[in-house]
């Protein structure tokens, strides 16, 4: 069936309330950004205490990742996630459609350690995580450097639809996380690609090892990625300040990458990340399921 086709389906009725939720959203991203962080804040509060939604995953997870925290302040980290959710749904807006002068206040620290790794004529991995600034950090890195990127379809078609086109329209290659020919094409022509290992799934490449100490399904492919492209290990993180502005971080590329261990490898990733994550815990993806699946003799936490 035609891609023309597909596109027509998703104009059926049973889209109908998604295309409004779509158009709600936009018209909200054009309120100034103190509303839409009041408004933020007043979704957070309903889908925290209202609907609930995956509420006990996100305590299991911080009891897990932070166990010396108390009740009361797992608690209080909980409830600031789904405040930092939900203006990331604001972020994702700004971070597709809003022109360049209509983003938030934001500074690059660390920019040239990306002119360096790219200098090397053999692509870079922008390595980072699943935090709720993801998108608008996204944003913020194609606007300071050219950048591609991997995907992956969310499962509801209008919002992949959406998704593909923005990322077809910032990023430079879009590579869908499958296709592994892809980026090893987009990283041999010395592009820097967005890239996220921290949401691991059952595969080849995939071990049980520590994240937070906890142990958790883990991408392993980054040194084969790396190994067969030559490609720089670039880690960046974009984080919310206090003062209402955005910090993206870009670090230097990894030293001594990819080793002989893989699966040292992807310790040292995770550890990496675990880092970031403790400069503002409330920021990371919490709500997913970061310790599921992961097979005989390990309980099942959710």
């Amino acid at each position: 069936m035609s891609r023309a086709s597909d596109q027509l389906k998703l104009w059926l009725p049973q889209h109908w309330p998604m295309w409004f939720g779509v158009g709600v959203v936009w018209l909200l991203d054009k309120l100034p950004w103190p509303e839409k962080r009041l408004l933020a804040r007043g979704l957070g509060w309903f889908i925290f205490n209202v609907l609930t939604i995956r509420r006990r995953v996100v305590f299991t997870n911080l009891r897990l990742c932070f166990p010396k925290l108390s009740v009361q302040e797992i608690s209080i980290l909980a409830r600031a996630h789904y405040d930092s959710l939900a203006l990331g749904l604001f972020e994702v807006c700004a971070g597709w459609w809003a022109k360049k002068q209509d983003l938030p206040p934001y500074r690059v620290v660390g920019a040239e350690h990306l002119d360096a790794a790219l200098a090397r004529g053999k692509g870079a991995l922008l390595l980072t995580a699943h935090f709720t600034t993801l998108e608008i950090g996204g944003r913020f890195m194609s606007e300071t450097r050219s950048m591609g990127g991997l995907y992956r379809d969310p499962n509801n078609p209008v919002v992949a639809h959406l998704m593909r086109g923005q990322r077809a329209r910032h990023m430079s290659p879009a590579v869908h996380f499958d296709d592994l020919r892809g980026l090893v094409r987009g990283l041999r022509s010395n592009a820097a690609i967005w890239y996220a290992p921290d949401q691991g799934k059952r595969t080849k490449s995939s071990e049980i090892l520590p994240f937070f100490g906890v142990p958790a399904i883990t991408n392993t492919a980054t040194s084969k990625i790396a190994e067969m492209t030559g490609a720089a290990v670039v880690p960046f993180f974009a984080k919310r300040e206090a003062d209402h502005s955005y910090t993206l971080t870009i670090l230097p590329a990894l030293e001594n990458f990819p080793t002989a261990d893989a699966s040292a490898d992807a310790v040292r990733i995770n550890e990496i990340i675990e880092e970031h994550i403790k400069h503002a815990p409330e920021q990371y993806f919490w709500v997913h399921k970061r310790f599921k699946a992961r097979g005989p003799g390990y309980p099942t936490v959710y």
